[in-house]
């Protein structure tokens, strides 16, 4: 399964979260994401999950939106939870959820703080 195959597959509006998150993720980081442990990933390594930055989830009712290193993140918005380990996520529950400057102002440092 695809990343997009992931996203087309769940339910509106978390359909629409799913792409729209892919879109800006790819964007972002210039590299493909893939299905790992059952969810879109995004990795700096050579295959999926060596050096994973970020990642989204489909629940039944949200979707959550994590970065592996987002409790080192700068984050004004106060928006990013803490997670396990060094991640932080939020959690998305319709389009209006996302804001494409600030996530993308996330993943950005958070491919930074990899390199």
């Amino acid at each position: 399964m695809t990343v997009t195959e992931y996203a087309a597959a769940l339910p509106t509006p978390l359909r629409e979260i799913g792409e729209t998150l892919t879109t800006l993720v790819d964007q972002a980081i210039d590299r493909p994401g893939a299905v790992w442990h059952g969810h879109p990933v995004w990795s700096l390594g050579a295959a999926p999950g060596k050096t994973p930055v970020v990642f989204f989830k489909a629940y039944s009712s949200y979707v959550t939106f994590g970065l592996w290193r987002g409790q080192e993140i700068d984050d004004p918005s106060g928006r990013l939870r803490p997670a396990s380990r060094q991640m932080a996520a939020v959690k998305l529950s319709s389009l209006e959820d996302i804001d494409a400057d600030l996530f993308t102002t996330w993943v950005r440092q958070a491919v930074d703080l990899e390199k």
